[in-house]
């Protein structure tokens, strides 16, 4: 009898969570032509993990949903305007710990959807989900210190910052900020939002 590894499960479809705007859903095919369309943008990608080809392949969108789906190694969702729930806007996932304090929620957004408070709003239903429905006790969660719209989305949501590492991003060399999010802050912190 074989002992099963992370590698192993896979992770059933996410449920539909809804926001005051948004719609997040889970991935499917048909989401790749607009992820492709919108992920393929050097703003975007710069600030992410090296793996990430650049200059982005004509399959890259489909290729990434494919292997997504097929593995179900973590949670996937894809943003979308309520009342527009065709229209993929970006993506946001999480997974489970893996015990090496690597990170557990990932994110990117279209750019022509940035500065409106989109992805902090999608960052904190997701959250909702791992520490309310699935009861994880914390989120091991990075980011490219240069990226400092994602470094605020986790201020905002009361993470503390456990270190920097050296990480290889692509657009090259850089440092990675090392966050821990406990679910018991952010429910004090969600709580005290919700007395005033």
């Amino acid at each position: 009898m074989t002992t099963p590894t992370d590698t192993d499960i896979r992770l059933p479809l996410p449920p539909v969570l809804e926001t005051e705007r948004l719609t997040l859903r889970p991935m499917r095919l048909a989401d790749a032509p607009a992820l492709q369309r919108r992920f393929n943008d050097w703003e975007v990608v710069k600030h992410l993990n090296g793996h990430v080809p650049w200059p982005y392949p004509d399959d890259g969108a489909e290729s990434h949903v494919r292997d997504s789906l097929e593995k179900r190694d973590r949670y996937y969702w894809t943003i979308t305007l309520r009342g527009a729930p065709d229209d993929a806007l970006g993506l946001i996932s999480i997974k489970p710990d893996a015990g090496d304090q690597s990170e557990q929620r990932g994110f990117w957004l279209g750019r022509d959807f940035w500065g409106r408070g989109l992805m902090t709003e999608a960052a904190e239903r997701v959250t909702e989900h791992a520490f309310v429905d699935l009861q994880w006790p914390h989120l091991w969660l990075g980011n490219a210190e240069a990226n400092r719209a994602s470094h605020r989305v986790k201020e905002k949501q009361g993470a503390k910052i456990m270190g920097r590492v050296p990480i290889r991003t692509v657009s090259g060399d850089a440092i990675k900020v090392v966050w821990l999010l406990k679910r018991e802050d952010w429910l004090k912190r969600r709580e005290a939002s919700h007395v005033r």
